[in-house]
């Protein structure tokens, strides 16, 4: 457990600083809970926000079981292919990073790999808009976990190097509630929130960049400590 909590909480930091890219992709749908929201409604939108962001949360971790598994097995069959993963996932860490920063439409072409499945959602989701319900709210929580972003596909790399079902579902709830905040605040009052985020894009933006330069690191560590413990077995064995 000890090992996996550097990833969770690189997981995490990168949902709290990527919320700016969770504005563009998913605020308008959470902000729908804040429509003509006032003081005095709040006591009513809140837990809409917050069921709606439970179910997307949920929806995360499921998909962060199911590439835990893909990546064990894959690794167990090419125990190679551990390093590369976390540098793919470092490296589009990095490309969140830049997006947010400056804006730039990096991620467009990765996220196209998840349309397909995404447009044979969107109608289910449609069909619970407006979600005046915490039944209805979760629901479209969880349609909505599967919207195509490059920021989720980034967490999910890292959810598959843990190649374990628990250690993968545990990264993408950690790296959900990092951005639960913004996105709970966002449909509380979207103009201020989303002001705020415009003007701090470009730290948030860097700060990402850093943590995906560190995620990088990562397999560097993990594999030269186990090319050493297993040169140390591999000696002990030959005595």
């Amino acid at each position: 457990m000890t090992d996996l909590l550097p990833v969770l909480a690189a997981a995490f930091a990168t949902g709290l600083l990527g919320s700016a890219h969770c504005l563009g992709m998913c605020g308008g749908i959470s902000g729908l809970f804040a429509a003509g929201a006032t003081v005095a409604s709040i006591k009513t939108q809140l837990p809409l926000a917050i069921a709606y962001n439970l179910g997307r949360i949920l929806s995360y971790a499921f998909l962060g079981v199911v590439v835990a598994i893909i990546g064990s097995t894959t690794v167990s069959a090419i125990p190679s292919l551990a390093g590369p993963v976390r540098l793919a996932s470092g490296a589009l860490i990095i490309l969140v990073g830049l997006q947010v920063a400056f804006g730039w439409r990096l991620l467009a072409a990765v996220e196209k790999g998840g349309a397909k499945i995404w447009n044979h959602l969107v109608p289910h989701a449609r069909g619970l808009i407006p979600a005046t319900s915490i039944s209805r709210a979760t629901g479209l929580g969880l349609i909505w976990g599967w919207l195509p972003c490059g920021l989720v596909y980034s967490a999910l790399l890292l959810a598959a190097t843990t190649a374990k079902p628990v250690g993968g579902g545990l990264v993408m709830i950690a790296f959900g509630l990092g951005t639960m905040p913004a996105m709970v605040l966002t449909g509380l009052s979207v103009s201020k929130l989303s002001s705020f985020m415009s003007r701090n894009r470009l730290g948030a933006g860097l700060l990402i960049i850093v943590l995906g330069l560190a995620t990088l690191a990562m397999p560097v560590i993990g594999l030269s400590g186990m090319s050493g413990g297993n040169g140390h077995a591999h000696h002990s064995a030959s005595l």
